[in-house]
C-alpha cells in the first residue's frame, strides 16, 4: 500500500542518513542527541505532516498506533529502538504522540463517532461515562493544538483545521454542562430522590476543576491555553445556585391585593416555610455530598439571606397599606430570626440568628414606621367618623337600643372605637415596645378629637328633638345610651392604658386623660340636664295649675307630677350608677323649685284664715308626697332626701299662721334657715298670705336684715334661682 511505501522510502532515507552519522559503535550513545538537532531541522515539514495526516488519516493512525503499542510492548522494543528514532526523525513522531493521548477504547473509533456515542450517553443520563469520553477527546486536541503551538504558534491555519476538526465537542461540552445545572437546580430534590446523580455532578466538576488548573499552570509556563479554558464550572455551579435561590422566593408570591386581601401574609409565610425545609435539606442531606472546601451549606445560607433581603426591599418599596407594613416588619424584624425560621434549633449551631445581618436597613424601616404612623393616623381619623356616623343612624331608630347585662341602655360605639383600638395596639406591639407606646399615644389624641365630636353631635341631637318632641321616638333612651357611653368610655381608656402603657409613661398622657374625663363628664351632665328638661317639659302644664283657684278646690296636679316623674325615672334606671344619682338629686331639687316658684308667682292669695289653712295643709301633704317619691326613687344611693322637702313646708308654716303678731318670728325663722331668701320673695310669700298690710310687710322686711343666720351647713342655696315677676314689687314697697 501507499502507507507502507511511504514507511519503506522513509525508513530507507533514515538508515542512509544515519548511517553516515554512525561509523562508531561509540556514536551510538549520541543518538539521542543527533535525533534533538534533526527534529529541530524538520519542524516545518512535521507541522505541514502532522494535522494533514491526523485529520486524513484518522483511523489509520489509530492503527499506526495500535501497532506501535503492542511494539513497545514487545522485546522487539531494543531489536527496534534505531527504526523507531528513524521514523520520529522523519517527522512523524508528533501524529503519534497525539494519538498517544487516545485510550485504546477510543483507537478503532474516529472523531465524530465517539461524539456520537458521547452523546447518547448524555441522553441516557450516564454523565460520568459521557465525561469520561469528552474529556479523552478534549485531550487529544488540546495535545495537538499544544504541539502545533509549539512549534509554530503563529500558524493560525493549521490550528483552525485541529479546531474544526474537533469543533463539534464544543457543543457536547456545552449539552452535558446543561444536564449539570439541572441537576443543580433541583439539588435540593435530587438530593433527597437521587442522591449518587448530584455525586456524579459534583465529581465532573471537580475533574473539570482539576483540568482548569492544569491548563492555567501550563499557560503560566508556557502562554498555550485551550480554546473555552478555563471553563469555570465550579463557580458556574454556584450562580446557577443562587438563581434557583432568588428565583424560588419571588415565585412564592401566588396572589395579589385584588385578588386576595391577604396576598402578603401568604407570600411570607410561604416563603418562610421553603426556606426553612430548603435549609433544613441543605444542612442535613446536601452538606455530606459535597467536599468541605465547597462549604456547600454557608454559600447557601448567604445567598437565601440575601435573595431575602432582596425581596424585602422590593416589597418594602410598594405601596404598602397599613396592615401590610405591619405583616412585612413583623416578618422582617421578629418572624426571620424567630424559632419558626432561621432561630429553629435544627439549624444550630451552624445558623447563628444573632450574627445575621439585618434584613431591611434601619433606615428603611424608620421610613416603613413613619409611613405607618401616618396611614394610621388617617385611617383611626376616618374609621372613628365613620362609627360615629353608623352610631348617628341608630339614634333616631323606632326600636330601644341594646342593654347590657346588667340592663343599663348602651350602643355599640365605645366597643367598636376601643376594639378597633386594641387591634391597632396589638399589631404593633408584634413590631416593638416603642410603636405600641407611638399608637396608644395616637388613640389617645385621636380619642380626645373624638369625644368633642361626639359632644357636638349630642347638642345637636337635643336641638333637633326640641324642634319636634314627638321625634325621634325612643329620643330619651338614646340620650340615656349617649349618657352610659361616657362611663363606659372612660372606663375603656383607663384599662386601654393599663394594659398597654408603661407606668414611667403615665405623665405624658396625664393632660390628655383629664381632658378626655371632662369632656366626657360634660357630654354626660348635659345629656341628664336635656332628659330633665324633657321631664320638665311634660310637668308644665300641671305645674302651671299649683297655687290657683283650681288647685285649691281639690286638683290633683301634684299625684300627675308624681306618676309621670315615676314613669320617666323608669328609664332613668338604666342609667349607671354616678349618673342615675345625680339624675335623682336634680330631679328633686328641680321639683322642689318648681314648686316653690309657682307660689312666688302670686297666682293665689289667700281671703282668709280658712283658706290659708287649708292651703297650707294641701303644700304640707304634698311636699310629703314628694318625700316619699324621691326616697323611692334614690333608694340605695344614700342620698339625702329630706332637706328639701321641708323648704316647703317651712313656708306652709309662713302660711297657716293664724296670729299675725308672730308673723315676723315666723318669717325670721325661716330667713336664718334659708339666707339668701331676698325681700322680693317674702314680699310675695306675705301677698300669697293675704292679710299683711303694705306697712307691715315693710317693717318685716326691715327688721330682717337685722337678723343673724344660722343656716344647715348641708344647705345648698335654692332661692336664688327663684325669679319673682317685678311688675308689683314697686307698688309693695309705696
Amino acid at each position: 500500500s501507499t502507507m507502507e511505501e511511504t514507511d519503506r522510502e522513509a525508513v530507507a532515507t533514515a538508515v542512509q542518513r544515519v548511517a553516515g552519522m554512525l561509523q562508531r559503535p561509540d556514536q551510538l550513545d549520541k543518538v539521542e542527541q543527533y535525533r534533538r538537532r534533526e527534529a529541530r531541522k524538520k519542524a516545518s515539514v512535521e507541522a505541514r505532516l502532522k494535522v494533514q495526516t491526523l485529520i486524513n488519516l484518522n483511523v489509520n493512525g489509530c492503527q499506526v498506533m495500535s501497532r506501535t503499542k503492542n511494539l513497545i510492548g514487545n522485546e522487539e522494543l531494543r531489536k527496534n529502538h534505531l527504526h523507531i528514532t528513524f521514523r520520529k526523525v522523519a517527522g512523524d513522531h508528533v501524529i503519534f504522540n497525539s494519538l498517544w493521548c487516545f485510550p485504546s477504547s477510543l483507537a478503532s473509533l474516529s472523531v465524530p463517532e465517539i461524539v456520537r456515542e458521547t452523546q447518547d450517553l448524555i441522553e441516557r443520563g450516564e454523565l460520568l461515562q459521557a465525561h469520561r469520553k469528552l474529556m479523552d477527546l478534549e485531550c487529544s486536541r488540546d495535545n495537538l493544538m499544544y504541539e502545533q503551538y509549539r512549534m509554530d504558534s503563529k500558524n493560525t491555519h493549521d490550528m483552525n483545521l485541529i479546531h474544526t476538526y474537533f469543533g463539534d465537542m464544543q457543543k457536547l461540552s456545552e449539552e452535558l454542562a446543561k444536564q449539570l445545572w439541572m441537576v443543580v437546580q433541583r439539588s435540593l430534590v435530587t438530593v433527597r430522590r437521587d442522591p449518587t446523580l448530584l455525586v456524579s455532578v459534583v465529581r465532573i466538576i471537580e475533574r473539570e476543576e482539576k483540568i482548569d488548573r492544569r491548563m492555567l499552570d501550563r499557560k503560566k509556563q508556557t502562554g498555550f491555553i485551550p480554546p473555552g479554558r478555563p471553563k469555570k464550572w465550579k463557580e458556574k455551579m454556584f450562580n446557577i445556585l443562587e438563581r434557583t435561590v432568588s428565583t424560588r422566593i419571588e415565585g412564592t408570591q401566588a396572589d395579589t391585593r385584588e385578588s386576595d386581601k391577604m396576598w402578603l401574609v401568604r407570600h411570607l409565610e410561604i416563603i418562610r416555610k421553603y426556606v426553612l425545609d430548603d435549609l433544613l435539606v441543605a444542612k442535613t442531606l446536601l452538606d455530606e455530598r459535597f467536599p468541605p472546601h465547597y462549604d456547600i451549606f454557608n454559600r447557601l445560607l448567604n445567598m437565601y439571606h440575601q435573595a431575602l433581603s432582596t425581596r424585602m426591599q422590593e416589597l418594602a418599596a410598594e405601596d404598602l397599606e397599613a396592615n401590610e407594613i405591619v405583616s412585612l416588619l413583623t416578618w422582617v424584624l421578629n418572624t426571620y430570626k424567630s424559632a419558626e425560621m432561621m432561630g429553629n434549633s435544627e439549624l444550630s449551631p451552624e445558623v447563628d440568628v444573632n450574627s445575621l445581618n439585618a434584613l431591611l436597613s434601619q433606615n428603611v424601616v424608620e421610613q416603613l414606621l413613619s409611613k405607618y404612623m401616618s396611614t394610621l393616623t388617617s385611617n383611626i381619623i376616618g374609621w372613628l367618623r365613620k362609627a360615629l356616623e353608623t352610631d348617628k343612624k341608630d339614634w333616631i331608630k323606632e326600636t330601644e337600643p341594646e342593654a347590657d347585662q346588667d340592663g343599663y341602655y348602651q350602643t355599640t360605639l365605645p366597643a367598636i372605637v376601643f376594639q378597633m383600638f386594641e387591634q391597632n395596639l396589638q399589631v404593633a406591639a408584634q413590631i416593638n415596645e416603642d410603636l405600641k407606646t407611638k399608637v396608644l399615644l395616637l388613640c389617645l389624641q385621636q380619642m380626645n378629637s373624638f369625644l368633642t365630636r361626639y359632644k357636638d353631635e349630642a347638642q345637636w341631637y337635643k336641638e333637633e328633638h326640641l324642634k319636634n318632641r314627638q321625634y325621634p321616638q325612643c329620643y330619651v333612651q338614646y340620650m340615656i345610651a349617649v349618657i352610659n357611653n361616657c362611663q363606659t368610655f372612660k372606663e375603656s381608656i383607663i384599662s386601654l392604658k393599663r394594659k398597654y402603657l408603661k407606668s414611667e409613661m403615665e405623665d405624658v398622657l396625664s393632660s390628655s386623660h383629664t381632658s378626655m374625663d371632662s369632656t366626657l363628664d360634660i357630654i354626660a351632665k348635659e345629656g341628664c340636664s336635656s332628659l330633665l328638661d324633657e321631664v320638665f317639659m311634660d310637668l308644665e302644664p300641671h305645674l302651671n295649675e299649683l297655687m290657683t283657684k283650681k288647685w285649691l278646690m281639690g286638683s290633683n296636679a301634684v299625684g300627675t307630677i308624681c306618676v309621670t316623674v315615676e314613669d320617666y325615672f323608669n328609664d332613668f334606671a338604666k342609667i349607671k350608677k354616678p349618673y342615675k344619682k345625680t339624675m335623682t338629686v336634680e330631679a328633686h331639687r328641680r321639683v322642689v323649685v318648681e314648686y316653690i316658684r309657682a307660689i312666688m308667682l302670686k297666682r293665689i292669695s289667700f281671703r282668709n284664715a280658712e283658706e290659708r289653712k287649708e292651703g297650707a295643709e294641701r303644700m304640707i301633704k304634698e311636699a310629703e308626697q314628694f318625700r316619699f317619691l324621691f326616697k323611692k326613687l334614690a333608694a340605695g344611693s344614700g342620698e339625702d332626701t329630706e332637706g328639701l322637702c321641708d323648704i316647703i313646708e317651712a313656708i306652709a308654716e309662713v302660711i297657716k299662721l293664724t296670729d299675725p303678731s308672730l308673723l315676723y318670728l315666723e318669717v325670721s325663722t325661716l330667713v336664718s334657715k334659708y339666707p339668701d331668701i331676698r325681700d322680693d320673695h317674702i314680699a310675695a310669700l306675705l301677698t300669697v298670705r293675704g292679710d299683711a298690710s303694705r306697712d307691715m310687710k315693710q317693717t318685716i322686711i326691715e327688721t330682717l336684715d337685722q337678723g343673724p343666720s344660722q343656716p344647715n351647713p348641708n344647705y345648698v342655696p335654692i332661692f336664688k334661682e327663684i325669679t319673682v315677676p317685678t311688675l308689683t314689687v314697686p307698688k309693695l314697697l309705696k
